[in-house]
């Protein structure tokens, strides 16, 4: 479904990316990898138009380099940033609904379908954003992700600064949300024990590079992941 080869990303003069390459399947969860600073968070800004950047990003066949943040989303990729960009002054059905398609291209996910995944939202459909626990704010950007019917949806760093299970609820209902759906997702995670536990393949990075990839079982048995990412 998303092929990138040979990727090279740059901030100004900053040379982020080198020539990274990864691959994900439909319906499948896979899992970026890595310390901070290491390109994880500019990998998915690349493939959403939002950094500038040579190589190849194809999706569904087509050539995604050169287009607009806008003309990509349009092709069915959503994208959940690291810092939620909810909106603090409208309400959680406001923030929703701005997320939403048209209702001839909603498909799937409708007002009640995140009710329903979410049932915090529902209590809070009338409070403002910026009240919100930073819990709720994460299922609530989450939640407007998934109201422009992706048919990939990208994450970053889901469960920063929530408490362990709040975080361990949203891994949860990621993995109910690919169950039930077969949405495929790309995970930038620094909690590693629990993205390989979510993911069916994982890449690591290291200064912009993909160092190490595979399935969940054959990154948990390597040294290197043992070593300096669980603790082991």
């Amino acid at each position: 479904m998303l092929e990138v080869t040979d990727l090279h990303a740059y901030y100004g003069k900053s040379h982020i990316l080198h020539g990274v390459h990864l691959s994900v399947g439909k319906g499948e969860i896979v899992s970026l990898l890595g310390r901070n600073g290491v390109g994880r968070s500019t990998t998915i800004r690349s493939v959403m138009g939002m950094v500038e950047c040579r190589g190849s990003v194809r999706f569904q066949g087509e050539e995604l380099v050169g287009l607009k943040a806008y003309q990509i989303a349009h092709k069915g990729l959503g994208y959940v940033p690291e810092n939620r960009d909810i909106f603090p002054t409208l309400t959680v059905r406001q923030n929703l609904l701005l997320g939403q398609k048209s209702k001839a291209e909603s498909g799937r996910w409708k007002m009640d379908d995140m009710f329903e995944l979410f049932p915090r939202l529902r209590e809070r459909a009338e409070n403002e954003a910026g009240v919100l626990s930073g819990g709720e704010q994460q299922m609530l950007a989450i939640g407007r992700g998934l109201a422009s019917a992706p048919k990939l949806l990208m994450l970053d760093e889901p469960s920063m600064g929530l408490a362990p299970a709040i975080a361990d609820f949203i891994f949860e209902k990621l993995i109910e949300i690919r169950a039930q759906t077969r949405l495929t997702i790309v995970l930038v995670e620094q909690r590693v024990a629990e993205a390989l536990e979510s993911a069916d393949h994982g890449y690591v990075l290291e200064a912009g590079r993909v160092v190490l990839e595979g399935n969940k079982e054959t990154l948990r048995a390597d040294d290197r992941v043992r070593r300096a990412y669980l603790g082991m």
